[in-house]
């Protein structure tokens, strides 16, 4: 069971915290046909299996170099062809939600970031909030308006599966979204100097999280650490250590055996603490 830290817990009671929910979490997802969605690697491999350009496609993979990956099956696919299959791996197959989406919901946090493109955890917030959620792509223009505003607000760092066309998943979409949107990048490094994020089902690879993390760690080598929710072997216990130091990082390890059930029952833990911590704000009015 993971042990949260009081200042996590206490950051989450005033809603000082941004929970970025990662691949891991809708990998929580089933549909009735019991299909988990593809994490990036396994979208991949199966992109790749009947187009030419099989082999140095599958290399890129093995490299863990996804971005080229991708970038050469959307080359090899075509536009139309491409998108279609996005949306056949990501929308159609009706992901329905898991324990684990109630629990981050039931956290209450003012602002969530998702690098997903999957509207698993949009769907089910909006349905438990009765529609109070507002959902904005990083392709918006008023996302600012809406931070400051007292809604609870999911940003898609990557764009949502409906619009295939401007979602961030080559190499290309990268640098091109870093110089076209360059004001959004600068809402979340502001939000990272201003809140304390909690990586949920998130790697570290994704070029954005790296480098708004790198950036913040190294200019503000004083300031408080995020979190990153992680199973006990994700990575060598060095390797985690040079992340952690690179990215301002304290490491929050788990058990994934059981299909990271001990993640799920941890978060529920959460919840409790952070309920408890809220009343306790609320009957000593030190907000």
């Amino acid at each position: 069971m993971i042990e949260w830290p009081n200042n996590l817990v206490e950051d989450i009671a005033r809603r000082r915290c941004v929970l970025v929910l990662g691949s891991g979490v809708s990998k929580n997802s089933v549909n009735d046909e019991g299909l988990r969605p593809k994490d990036w690697n396994e979208f991949l491999r199966s992109a790749s299996e009947n187009i030419n350009g099989k082999t140095e496609i599958r290399k890129q993979i093995k490299a863990g170099d996804y971005l080229t990956a991708c970038e050469l099956i959307k080359k090899e696919l075509g536009r139309e062809d491409f998108n279609t299959l996005v949306k056949k791996e990501f929308l159609t197959p009706g992901f329905k939600p898991a324990k684990i989406h109630e629990h981050i919901f039931n956290l209450d946090s003012r602002v969530i970031i998702t690098p997903n493109f999957d509207k698993i955890y949009d769907t089910y917030a909006n349905t438990a909030s009765h529609g109070n959620i507002i959902v904005k792509k990083f392709t918006e223009h008023d996302i600012a308006d809406n931070i400051r505003r007292p809604e609870p607000l999911i940003i898609k760092i990557h764009g949502s599966v409906e619009s295939p066309d401007d979602l961030i998943f080559t190499r290309k979409d990268y640098s091109e979204a870093r110089t076209k949107y360059r004001d959004f990048y600068h809402l979340i490094d502001a939000l990272s100097v201003t809140h304390t994020f909690v990586f949920i089902g998130c790697g570290t690879n994704d070029p954005d999280i790296r480098l708004i993390l790198e950036d913040y760690s190294f200019r503000f080598s004083r300031n408080k650490k995020h979190f990153m929710v992680m199973p006990k072997n994700a990575l060598h216990a060095k390797v985690r250590t040079i992340i952690n130091e690179t990215m301002s990082l304290k490491s929050l390890l788990y058990d994934p055996k059981d299909n990271h059930t001990l993640l799920t029952s941890s978060l529920e833990n959460l919840v409790k603490e952070v309920e408890i911590k809220r009343e306790d704000l609320a009957n000593t009015r030190k907000w």
